[in-house]
């Protein structure tokens, strides 16, 4: 078993917010980040999947393919986008960076295993400070 890790970066503005809580017990949880106005982060998101290297190519996954993967169904549904707003696979959930961190290995799953890897982690980092890694159900 090996495991190989794909770092990629976008861009992303969003809020945390409750629909059914006033401004002020928004604010009183979620603090900034509930901004009406909305705010940014620079995400770095890690891709790790595991599995046999093949003896034919000495890849687990072609970094070409896995590339393509995260682009098409991560990449380009986040950058410069909304998350609120703007992402299909986020409507009407918390635009938390932990829910957002699940969803995308959601998103990214069984596109993978059609290459016959096997996802075993994604690390989205928020901040300097902050980040999340999600391992699956």
């Amino acid at each position: 078993m090996i495991y190989l890790t794909r770092r990629e970066r976008f861009n992303a503005a969003h809020k945390l917010y409750r629909e059914g809580w006033t401004l002020e017990q928004n604010e009183a949880v979620f603090g900034k980040c509930s901004n009406p106005n909305w705010h940014g982060h620079n995400y770095e998101l890690f891709v790790t999947v595991k599995g046999e290297v093949n003896p034919e190519t000495g890849f687990v996954i072609d970094l070409k393919e896995l590339k393509s993967i995260i682009t098409t169904y991560v990449i380009d549904k986040l950058d410069h986008r909304n998350v609120n707003l703007d992402v299909d696979f986020m409507q009407g959930k918390m635009a938390s960076t932990e829910v957002l961190a699940i969803e995308i290995f959601h998103q990214l799953k069984a596109h993978i295993e059609a290459h016959g890897a096997i996802l075993h982690s994604v690390r989205l980092v928020e901040t300097e400070n902050n980040s999340v890694e999600y391992f699956g159900d």
